[in-house]
């Protein structure tokens, strides 16, 4: 690496990432999918390439800190971004106007702090629910059982909009075991879409790199591979 000039690298990542972003579209082609790519320690100019070179609509960031340091620094043209991460109520305040989405809603105390610096900015926020699909303990996110009942109390928040449920599942060696955590998100997502609670137009956010294929084949239509598209970060 180190007898590499920083533009051979850099021109060694933009064709890796065009070769990747070729491949997961085509996976999802006809299926009417939303690719977000996940782009936590990614560079603004690998960023900038995949959005403004290679067809890429959706970005989402993990860590607000980060997601400030890079945002005068993106090309904004045609992309939405989104947050992804664990979002604390007091770092709400920095991303409202500048995201289109928040998939990480887990507590009221967030959702009531997201519609405060929502009403106050004049807006209006879309949110997922993120659901804790495997119970695990030192994970966030809602719990399965009570998902339905968080759902409807924010539902009645002044500049909030909920969109959908967001899962991460539990790490699995073998995709194929994702299947029983997909197929609860996918009959718990129907089971609250088929009563309206999400609008017109709902979002299941599920899969990641190692799974987006999978996830798709129950039903996601927003996924979001990071390693997949700009290979392992250090």
């Amino acid at each position: 690496m180190t007898e590499k000039s920083s533009t051979e690298l850099t021109e060694e990542i933009k064709a890796r990432v065009r070769r990747n972003l070729e491949e997961i579209f085509t996976a999802v082609v006809g299926k009417n999918v939303t690719v977000m790519a996940a782009t936590k320690t990614v560079p603004a100019e690998v960023i900038n390439y995949a959005t403004q070179e290679c067809g890429l609509h959706n970005i989402g960031e993990n860590r607000v800190q980060e997601f400030l340091s890079k945002f005068d620094a993106l090309d904004k043209t045609g992309v939405n971004m989104h947050f992804i991460g664990t979002l604390q109520p007091n770092k709400v305040k920095y991303i409202i106007g500048k995201v289109c989405l928040i998939h990480s809603l887990d507590s009221m105390k967030l959702a009531e702090e997201i519609s405060k610096r929502s009403a106050s900015a004049g807006t209006i926020t879309d949110v997922l629910c993120e659901v804790n699909i495997g119970n695990e303990p030192a994970k966030s996110g809602v719990p399965e059982e009570t998902a339905e009942s968080f759902i409807e109390s924010i539902s009645s928040l002044p500049g909030i909009n909920p969109r959908g449920i967001m899962v991460i599942g539990p790490h699995c060696g073998d995709p194929e075991d994702y299947r029983p955590f997909f197929g609860r998100t996918r009959a718990l997502y129907t089971r609250l879409s088929d009563r309206g609670l999400f609008g017109s137009d709902p979002i299941l956010s599920m899969g990641m790199s190692d799974n987006y294929r999978l996830a798709v084949e129950y039903g996601a239509n927003l996924i979001r591979p990071g390693t997949a598209v700009f290979g392992r970060r250090g």
